[in-house]
Parts: C-alpha cells; structure tokens; sequence
C-alpha cells in the first residue's frame, strides 16, 4: 500500500457513530499515519510549513470528513486554504506535490436522492467538493475516488458493516 496520510475533520466527531466505524477501517493498514485536524488545530492555528513538509513523505493524501452545511468542515477549508497556497505551488517550475494521488472519504446526513438534480437540494454531493477537487487538480494530484456514506445520521449496525467493507476495498486502491 502506498504510503498514505490521512487528514480527518470532524467539529462533532464524538456524536458520529458512522464516522467512528468508519475509522477502524484504518486501523493496523501498513504505511497509513491518521491525524484528526480537530484534535491538531483546535484554535484553527494550523502550523503551514510543519503540515507541508509532512505532506511530500506521502504518496496519497485522504481527505475524511462529513458534509456540513453543503461543504467542507471549517477547519478542512481552512488546511487547503493554508497548506495549498498558490504561492508555495508557483515558486518554481516543479510542483513537489506532482504525482501524489488522493481519495476523498465523506459521510451526509442527508440521503442519496437528496443529492440530486432532482431532489430536495438540486445538486449532487460530489459538487460540493469542487473547491477541493481544483485544489487537487491545480497541484497536479490525481483524484483516485470519491467515497459518499449517505443517510449517516441513522445508519443501522449491518449499513454500517456494508460502508466499513467497501471503505477497506476502498483503501486497496493502487
């Protein structure tokens, strides 16, 4: 497995029973280190170069979080927004960031017919990570896949185990 960071923005992560399952997911995989920006960054002070340097000694990057008010948690916006500053991209002709791939692992509350053209909100879940995606694409690294647990408020035990698996089939992706 290529070696991979894991970036997780949960502001509620204590009242996600979906998001805590889902994380066991990460548990004991060679060459996976797991950091929970909340828990990093509670006074949204996030240390740029410490976060930079740690990036390049990845080759995949994994973005987890939940939708909240159709987008990214604050603190998440606020990482790319720090971290993937066009200034450090634009310093020189190579991009340290080419070639690394990412997955973008997210959890709604909402169902999947919500999230549709045709349904109550107009808009596919999968747009509202554009913002993320450019920021991927503009520091030329490949978005691999993009993982959506819907309904996360209220997921039995067996829609839980299902998420979990195709999350661990997820993660094999080379």
């Amino acid at each position: 497995m290529k070696k991979t960071l894991v970036l997780f923005a949960h502001p509620y992560f204590e009242h996600s029973t979906t998001n805590v399952r889902l994380l066991e997911c990460y548990e004991n995989m060679p060459n996976v280190t797991f950091r929970d920006l909340y828990e990093d960054y509670p006074d949204f002070h996030i240390h740029t170069f410490r976060e930079r340097k740690r990036i390049v000694d990845y080759e995949r990057l994994i973005f987890h979080f939940p939708i909240i008010w159709f987008g990214l948690p604050p603190l998440l916006k606020l990482w790319i927004d720090e971290v993937f500053d066009m200034r450090w991209i634009s310093e020189g002709e190579f991009n340290i960031l080419s070639g690394k791939d990412a997955l973008i692992i997210a959890s709604v509350g909402g169902s999947e017919g919500n999230y549709s053209k045709e349904g109550k909100y107009k808009i596919n879940a999968e747009e509202l990570f554009t913002g993320l995606r450019v920021a991927l694409d503009v520091n030329n690294i490949e978005l691999k896949k993009t993982f959506i647990v819907y309904n996360a408020d209220t997921l039995e035990e067996k829609q839980l185990d299902v998420s979990c698996e195709e999350l661990s089939e997820i993660l094999k992706i080379n």
